[in-house]
């Protein structure tokens, strides 16, 4: 199962009824947060979850709305005892950026591991999500991420049995162990049928819509994108700053075809995205207004 939670939904400052947008992902007692603008610690202890498993924080940009919140969270997770490595992942220029933040959290009990984005794409495994960056278009260098739960395929016991593989191997094999007995060689591929579908949550905020969204969110189980806007006449203000409109993010969402879309990222003029979505769902039937605080629990296709 994967935990989902759209801490905020807001864009450019928090408001008394809107915090900066951020995403947590929980899975197998690891958590996972992407992008802490100011007040995300106040959001997580609002939505009842806790900050001290947060053991990866990806970062799309360096703009303050989505990274001044860190150096309080860094704080709240050192008094929560964290001992364990903390992962930060983000475009390069992530470490200074970081290290400068820390002047006023100098000394923690964990150690911060740097992942530097550097390429268009890149993949990077860290059980048990396989996170996928990809560079989006915004003013600086931004990323969006697709987080992934792979699922192995199903064990054939019968092929088992067929091949003579003792009892006692097949649970490693199914583990993904290689086994050596004597002069014979057990491999997983031996007994196991082709890899399921997994889980996959697309996220992406700050960039205009450019066709490398559509290409991570296609068949997602959740597509969490950027909708600045709702007004027509602003879709010249979001492509003079680089940001996407609701009706924009709608089209993506009709390309990819999610299972389900959350729009997010709202601008502080923006009081109630919700009546917009009558004329969006003509576009996605899927897609939603999100509000902070929400969450959904994904799991994998019954068989």
């Amino acid at each position: 199962m994967l935990d989902i939670c759209l801490l905020g939904t807001g864009g450019m400052m928090p408001l008394p009824y809107r915090w900066l947008t951020s995403m947590m992902a929980r899975c197998e007692g690891v958590n996972l947060l992407i992008d802490c603008g100011e007040g995300t610690q106040v959001a997580i202890k609002e939505k009842g979850w806790s900050p001290k498993p947060i053991d990866v924080i990806c970062f799309t940009h360096f703009h303050a709305d989505h990274i001044s919140g860190l150096p309080g969270l860094l704080l709240t997770i050192g008094n929560c005892e964290k001992t364990t490595p903390l992962l930060i992942i983000g475009p390069k220029g992530l470490e200074r950026v970081v290290n400068a933040m820390r002047v006023i959290a100098p000394e923690l009990p964990f150690e911060i591991q740097f992942h530097e984005l550097r390429e268009n794409e890149e993949v990077i495994d860290f059980a048990p999500y396989k996170i996928e960056a990809y560079k989006v278009s915004h003013r600086v260098t931004c990323y969006g991420y697709r987080i992934s739960i792979d699922r192995k395929g199903k064990f054939d016991a019968a092929r088992a049995k067929e091949l003579d593989i003792p009892l006692k191997y097949w649970n490693k094999l199914q583990h993904g162990e290689t086994i050596t007995d004597g002069d014979i060689t057990y491999t997983p591929d031996m007994v196991m049928g082709e890899a399921r579908r997994g889980i996959k949550v697309n996220y992406c905020t700050d960039t205009r819509p450019v066709p490398i969204i559509a290409d991570y969110a296609a068949d997602c189980d959740l597509f969490i994108c950027e909708g600045m806007y709702g007004e027509d006449e602003k879709e010249e203000n979001a492509k003079e700053h680089k940001h996407m409109t609701m009706m924009e993010a709608a089209n993506l969402g009709k390309v990819a075809n999610p299972k389900r879309m959350w729009l997010t990222h709202y601008s502080p003029s923006m009081n109630k995205p919700d009546e917009y979505i009558d004329k969006l769902k003509k576009i996605c039937p899927v897609i939603e207004t999100a509000r902070d605080g929400w969450s959904v629990e994904l799991g994998y296709e019954e068989e």
